[in-house]
């Protein structure tokens, strides 16, 4: 007798038929029913749908999101539902993938075009602008804390890397979807594409192609970029007052305390506000009682919304400084500053800078004698907002380790934050025999209105840089007129536009620039420049870009120079 040996059988798998092995058979659990796995099929590929289109309308500009622009068709969609299609599976899988890389990539690019936009009034430069994301980080640790710092660096992160994800894998299922359906899919494509040529002849906005607009934009960006520096160094190389001696320089202003004030994020817009405009045509008067006279022009800057050491630097040193790496190549040149060729000519010259909080090592470049960051000023007071120090306090401390005291000529440069977003809370004036180390502001700051409460409406942000405008104005002219002398000259300007909250969709980047003088001779050689008499300049001032101040000035108050000549 043949005799067979019985197979072993898995846990919960019948036997086969026939088999000798004895026992009760097991039945295989029950599949779910194909209704519900049919539904979450569905699902998923709508979100993935959803997912994909979202990342090809979204706009790159926080002006253009409006519910409409979601309702277009875009003709990279369908150019890639076509490419699916007819591919076979393995090729198509393959070139989903590169498709939801590149898609995802140009995602994460539309979102920094949006942050830049918003506050910068620019798109993202791939090439230049990667610092800007750690300044970001820094701006918001200042402001609001090293814990929403690190929570805003890791959402950031993990939404990067969950679009780097998601998109490429809804790329792919839809690519599965549309190979499945093939003729369904192909028939829906052939009606689509149709509609999308007719809206495109008609220029109906429902035929959108922005995905192919904005790579290519970019990619032209990457290109002007890199040649970028070369054009810089050639713009370096043409100093007019490099061969200029000192003896030769600023001969006009001989005796004069010169102090250029770099009022934060005071733009063209500012003076749209009726608060600041009477504070402005205030001040004039305040000026003109203590003997002083003023003339106000435009200036535009070489940065919009943040990033003022650009505007510093470009009419500092006379070039255009609009990005990083301009500033990098600025600080290992020769280029004659304004400050080197105060210095040159004999003045001492200092930088105060209560937003530094670090060591400055470029002042060496500018060519200050002595630099007063943030910790040398001898604040004790608590914060407002990003502002350090208020800007009557820093202003106080300037005049008493610099002006107080019997002194050579100087010239400063000096910045005032206070006016720095979020534009809350506001300092208040105080009568200057007061400010101490600055702990008299110690409860100051839980009084007054709080960022949260002004943001994110516009109306109240807009309120409220109106005020810490007039602040720093009011500390700045309340200061001239208590410790200023016959032989005080002041510059002050605005360093940029505020963000596109305060100054609007399509934004100018002009600011207020202003020459306040008790001598009338001052302003005898500015006359021909034809500025607005008083603080605030007429809407038709004349408007020169940042980087021709330095030649300007230094033309109108240097006689005995001629620009080259040695």
């Amino acid at each position: 007798m043949n005799h067979e040996t019985p197979r072993p059988v898995s846990p919960g798998v019948p036997p086969p038929s026939g088999s000798l092995v004895a026992g009760p058979a097991v039945a295989p659990p029950a599949p779910p029913p194909r209704g519900r796995d049919r539904r979450r099929g569905w699902l998923l590929t709508v979100l993935a749908a959803t997912l994909v289109l979202f990342a090809l309308l979204l706009p790159n500009r926080p002006d253009r999101i409006a519910p409409a622009d979601f309702l277009r068709v875009p003709v990279e969609a369908l150019a890639g539902a076509a490419l699916l299609v007819a591919l076979p599976r393995r090729p198509g899988r393959a070139v989903a993938t590169v498709l939801g890389i590149t898609l995802a990539l140009l995602t994460v690019l539309r979102l920094l075009d949006l942050g830049f936009y918003t506050v910068l009034g620019r798109p993202f430069d791939p090439v230049l602008d990667w610092s800007y994301l750690g300044n970001a980080t820094d701006y918001l640790r200042t402001s609001n804390g090293p814990a929403a710092a690190v929570a805003a660096a890791a959402l950031t992160a993990l939404l990067a890397v969950g679009l780097l994800v998601l998109i490429p894998l809804a790329i792919l299922r839809l690519g599965r979807v549309a190979r499945q359906w093939r003729t369904r899919t192909s028939q829906a494509l052939v009606v689509l594409t149709a509609g999308w040529l007719a809206g495109a002849l008609l220029g109906s906005p429902v035929a959108d192609r922005d995905t192919a607009r904005l790579a290519y934009g970019h990619a032209l960006q990457v290109g002007a970029s890199l040649h970028d520096q070369t054009a810089y160094r050639q713009e370096l190389a043409k100093d007019a007052f490099r061969d200029v001696p000192g003896s030769r320089l600023l001969t006009a202003l001989h005796g004069k305390d010169v102090i250029l004030t770099f009022v934060e994020s005071y733009g063209r817009s500012a003076l749209a506000d009726p608060g600041v405009a009477a504070a402005l045509d205030g001040g004039t008067r305040r000026l003109a009682a203590a003997g002083y006279s003023a003339r106000s022009g435009f200036l535009t800057s070489s940065t919009f919304g943040g990033s003022s050491w650009l505007g510093h630097a470009s009419l500092l040193s006379g070039t255009w400084v609009d990005n990083q790496r301009r500033h990098d190549a600025l600080m290992g040149s020769s280029r004659l500053t304004l400050t080197r060729a105060f210095r040159t000519a004999g003045w001492r010259t200092v930088a105060v800078l209560p937003g530094t909080t670090q060591p400055w090592p470029e002042g060496s470049f500018f060519g200050y004698d002595r630099i007063y960051t943030g910790s040398d000023l001898g604040y004790r007071g608590p914060k407002f907002g990003w502002a350090t120090i208020p800007d009557q306090f820093t202003l106080a401390a300037f005049h008493q380790r610099e002006l107080a005291a019997p002194h050579r000529p100087l010239m400063a440069e000096v910045v005032l934050v206070s006016s720095h977003g979020p534009w809350a809370p506001i300092p208040r004036m105080l009568d200057w025999s007061a400010l101490g180390d600055g702990s008299v502001y110690d409860t100051m700051p839980a009084q007054g209105v709080q960022a949260g409460d002004i943001w994110p409406d516009q109306g109240r942000v807009r309120a409220a840089y109106a005020r810490s405008i007039e602040y720093s104005m009011d500390s700045l002219l309340s200061y001239l007129t208590r410790y200023g002398t016959k032989d005080t000259v002041l510059i002050l300007l605005g360093d940029h536009q505020p963000a596109t909250i305060i100054s609007g969709k399509v934004p100018s980047r002009d600011v207020p620039v202003t020459v306040v003088a008790h001598d009338p001779a001052v302003l005898q050689r500015i006359a021909s420049w034809d500025w607005t008499a008083g603080l605030r300049p007429e809407p038709t001032a004349p408007v020169w870009r940042m980087d021709a101040f330095r030649d300007r000035f230094l033309s109108a108050f240097s006689p005995a120079a001629r620009a080259g000549t040695p």
